[in-house]
């Protein structure tokens, strides 16, 4: 009997055919495997830690397609060019970049041992800071390998916040409708929501998206995908969600995973600070300010709470639900705070 390591509606993969299939193209049959992670999902994924004479390697089942792939190949060896630490992938004993089995597609990068970005630690967001700047200048000129599917973003963020806002007010309403513990909860914060939202149509509608910086971009820094290895030097990690897009997307993503935290809790001088140590790299203009306090003052994290309640109300723990509707308001204060110190700064400019 061999250990199941994934389970799919579709196949099921053992770790005797995970190395008979696919680690075996690397000459890595013999090695120890470790399930980091699976999600069974419509873009089913899946991490192994492999172990093998000393050296540590990351085996990915990847959600994309071949020609996604050669898009995020590109990326990887375009930022590599350019001296920035990536993991690079793999070539097979064959030369080929990744493994196809049963319509599954499979990469191998080394593993990179480290310390995961720490969000209270001012040097490591400072460092993550700057060398995002990096990342965004050395992107600039990228063009990928024939044959890529060429990944855009681009999105109009003065639609998708005034969509949000439209939502946020059939909320309200709902929450009149049902009038329940997590509906008045929302009522009674239903202004310091509603502001936030208009501020950050406002400001989005002061972008002229003519002069936003484009670039490659990750599209998820965040801190598991930024890792201090043992000599202190930074690593970019994960480019499954890479595209070209607006610098300014990529920024206002990181610093909002920063931002709403309980202990960073909307710090505008830490604010301050990483755009500063960013633009030490690549200038920004008011266009981007505008943009990165659009989607940083919207109410992004109730939006998603009244979202999933109110979509499924007959079946979700109510209970947790205003729970975690509660916890989230206890930040709104200093979000609404912070944002209008910021548009303060940037109408200064």
């Amino acid at each position: 009997m061999h250990k199941t390591i994934v389970n799919s509606k579709d196949i099921l993969l053992s770790e005797f055919e995970l190395k008979k299939y696919i680690l075996k193209e690397y000459i890595l049959e013999d090695a120890s495997i470790y399930q980091i992670k699976f999600k069974d999902t419509d873009k089913q994924r899946a991490v192994y830690k492999i172990e093998y004479d000393d050296k540590y390697y990351c085996l990915k089942k990847v959600y994309y397609s071949n020609d996604e792939l050669r898009f995020v190949y590109s990326s990887i060896e375009w930022l590599y060019r350019f001296n920035l630490n990536v993991p690079r992938i793999l070539p097979t004993s064959s030369g080929n970049r990744y493994v196809l089995f049963n319509d599954m597609l499979f990469i191998l990068t080394p593993w990179i041992q480290g310390e995961k970005c720490n969000y209270d630690n001012y040097e490591h967001v400072i460092d993550s800071a700057r060398t995002l700047g990096n990342m965004h200048a050395t992107g600039k000129n990228f063009y990928p390998i024939t044959g890529s599917k060429l990944r855009l973003g681009y999105d109009d963020i003065y639609m998708e916040m005034s969509r949000h806002f439209n939502q946020l007010l059939n909320y309200s309403n709902l929450a009149f409708k049902y009038g329940d513990a997590f509906s008045k909860l929302y009522i009674e914060n239903f202004e310091m929501c509603i502001n936030l939202a208009k501020l950050s149509i406002e400001s989005a509608s002061r972008i002229n998206f003519n002069y936003l910086n484009k670039s490659l971009c990750h599209l998820d820094y965040v801190n598991k995908n930024i890792i201090f290895d043992n000599e202190n030097r930074l690593w970019i990690i994960d480019f499954d969600k890479c595209k070209l897009d607006y610098c300014a997307h990529d920024i206002s993503y990181f610093l909002r995973r920063i931002m709403k935290r309980d202990s960073t809790n909307w710090n505008l001088q830490l604010l301050m600070d990483c755009l500063k140590t960013y633009e030490e790299i690549l200038p920004l203009s008011v266009n981007e300010y505008w943009y990165i306090l659009s989607y940083l003052s919207f109410p992004q994290k109730q939006w998603r709470l009244l979202r999933d309640y109110y979509n499924n109300i007959n079946i979700c723990n109510k209970t947790a639900f205003v729970g975690l509707l509660e916890k989230s308001m206890s930040t709104m204060e200093n979000h609404v705070k912070t944002s209008l110190a910021f548009k303060d700064i940037i109408l200064s400019m």
